[in-house]
């Protein structure tokens, strides 16, 4: 339900430097005061101390995020057709730049429709809903995606709701997960880069695939052919797939996870690639080492790890586990061999994770790095500049040397 407020929002004079460069927050340590009556989730107008319009934002007074912009012109007054021209433009930029069988159809402040997730696994949506005002416009933004798709013939045949991240309790709001409208069958066949994947919506980690990765997967495929390779925290075999369908001779596969490796290897069956990769269901800092002491070596090592830090408080200890990963993994690449290596954390920043891959080199025994590639998030989940928290994924591509 959109819901407009007569409320509006003052800044404190000098304060939303973020909103004013391109931005889309506003914290509750930059509002002087709140004049007007609303519930939070209501739609209300931002205005800077001297009564300059801001924009038209949802507020949320339980979160430290007290305002989450939507629109910064003032005869752009969200409602339903504001929302339908949100998502058609959104729908026609992913139609613009990727293969869309599966994609990231709303990726939140970059598709200007903050706290909102929203992923097609070919005829179905999962939607993750992580701010109060967006959540509350949710029924109206489906049903305007539906309509839109429909259009270019698609056909949704089933929503499902992954909003079960834990940070919606900081908005106030409970933890939800579940069918929206009629149930239906949740795992989901989907095809990227050709590779064939059962995506399993309902049980599946976020919202049950990595979409972020789809043409780092491919980038690696070049690398692969007649190689030895040797995948860590694989998941559900993504690049693990894409390096044996690319020719690999022999493929590893790593995951701590019992259900991720059934799914990885139900992925390679669907492939016919079962031969090729052989899953070990391990925790890959307790077997690096033991693959070392045995004198294992790979002509391509790839590393896929979690996010090891969510806040800023916990980036140092982060650090020393992306620091000893990487160096682990290095010492088992082949000289002349090919190492993959990336973070998905927004807090471990571009120069940071630099930095941490640079001393990993050295600590490996001082092998020497040089760079065929840095790559990033795949482009349907855009980086909004200014927007800072877009932008979260660095992938890096390196041959390994030994010091001459």
């Amino acid at each position: 339900m959109i819901r407009k407020a007569d409320a509006k929002v003052w800044l404190i004079k000098g304060r939303g430097r973020t909103l004013k460069s391109g931005g889309m927050w506003v914290y509750d340590n930059e509002i002087d005061r709140i004049e007007g009556d609303f519930e939070n989730g209501d739609i209300i107008e931002v205005h800077d101390f001297d009564g300059y319009f801001m924009g038209w934002g949802f507020i949320n007074t339980a979160s430290k995020i007290t305002v989450r912009l939507l629109s910064r012109w003032k005869e752009d007054v969200p409602g339903e057709a504001f929302l339908e021209k949100r998502v058609r433009n959104a729908w026609e930029y992913r139609k613009s730049v990727v293969d869309t069988n599966a994609c990231r159809l709303i990726f939140g402040e970059a598709d200007f429709l903050p706290g909102l997730v929203v992923d097609k696994f070919s005829d179905v949506l999962v939607v993750e809903s992580l701010a109060l005002g967006i959540d509350r416009m949710k029924e109206e933004i489906l049903a305007a995606i539906k309509k839109v798709l429909l259009e270019d013939g698609i056909t949704i045949r089933g929503i499902y709701e992954r909003s079960d991240a834990r940070v919606r309790l900081k908005e106030g709001m409970q933890l939800r997960k579940g069918f929206i409208g009629e149930a239906f069958d949740t795992n989901v066949e989907i095809e990227e880069n050709g590779v064939k994947y059962l995506v399993d919506v309902a049980d599946g980690q976020k919202t049950g695939f990595f979409l972020d990765q789809k043409y780092n997967r491919a980038a690696i495929r070049r690398l692969c052919k007649d190689k030895r390779v040797l995948e860590c925290f694989t998941h559900t075999g993504t690049f693990a797939l894409n390096a044996a369908q690319a020719g690999a001779s022999e493929v590893t596969a790593v995951d701590i996870s019992e259900t991720a490796i059934a799914q990885a290897e139900k992925n390679a069956e669907l492939n016919g690639l079962s031969s090729i990769i052989k899953f070990r269901c391990e925790d890959v800092f307790d077997l690096l080492p033991k693959l070392e002491a045995a004198g294992e070596k790979y002509d391509v090592v790839i590393l896929d790890p979690p996010a090891f830090t969510k806040s800023k408080e916990t980036v140092k200890q982060a650090v020393k586990g992306y620091r000893d990963i990487n160096m682990r993994g290095l010492r088992l690449v082949k000289n002349g061999g090919f190492f993959a290596t990336c973070s998905c954390s927004h807090f471990l920043t571009p120069e940071l994770m630099t930095k941490t891959i640079r001393e990993a080199a050295n600590g490996a025994g001082h092998r020497r790095l040089r760079q065929v590639e840095f790559r990033q998030q795949a482009p349907d989940h855009p980086i909004l500049w200014a927007a800072d928290e877009s932008y979260y994924l660095k992938f890096y591509i390196f041959q390994v040397v030994d010091e001459l």
